[in-house]
């Protein structure tokens, strides 16, 4: 993948994720935007030109797959979000989703049990 996927191209990428493979006319149905087919179409191949998603025919219609799981694209996404927003600070990036973020008791001492974890292992070094 040699750059982040746009905001429209996340969506048809949650899609396949989701789906695990599908159709042009598939994807579209699970769009919440109403999306012509041809530009449903021109994302994916756009996709397929950045090496995310590939292709195999069936039929008249080709079934599309992503190459690339959601997990390596979320971390190139925070990535980009830290460097363009955040001044390259994952610690601006942490701080702004906490604040922003409606949190559970569980989920704040999943959380913190992570934090310490790491301040754990940076100590150790």
């Amino acid at each position: 993948m040699n750059r982040p996927p746009t905001a429209r191209e996340m969506d048809i990428m949650s899609v396949l994720w989701d789906l695990k493979s599908a159709t042009v006319s598939e994807v579209r149905e699970r769009l919440a935007d109403d999306l012509a087919y041809n530009t449903v179409l021109s994302m994916l191949r756009i996709l397929e030109a950045k090496e995310m998603v590939g292709h195999r025919k069936e039929g008249r219609a080709h079934r599309y797959h992503p190459l690339v799981e959601r997990e390596e694209t979320g971390r190139l996404a925070l990535g980009r979000l830290r460097d363009k927003l955040f001044k390259g600070s994952g610690e601006l990036l942490m701080t702004q989703l906490v604040a922003d973020e409606p949190l559970s008791p569980a989920a704040v001492r999943r959380l913190r049990k992570q934090l310490d974890e790491r301040l754990k292992r940076e100590e150790e070094r």
